[in-house]
């Protein structure tokens, strides 16, 4: 599974990281760390981060 980065991430790497298919999220520092979430969960995040 591929994952992405904002492209406003830190220079230095620290970030947080979505999965392609918008179900799970994980720190940059700590890949094997990975956080379930619905669709709905991740689209009310970007909403409320923005």
């Amino acid at each position: 599974m591929t994952w992405r980065r904002s492209s406003r991430s830190a220079a230095d790497g620290n970030c947080v990281e979505i999965r392609g298919d918008l179900q799970a999220l994980r720190d940059s520092k700590s890949p094997n760390a990975i956080m379930p979430v619905s669709r709905g969960a991740l689209r009310s995040l970007v909403i409320h981060v923005r």
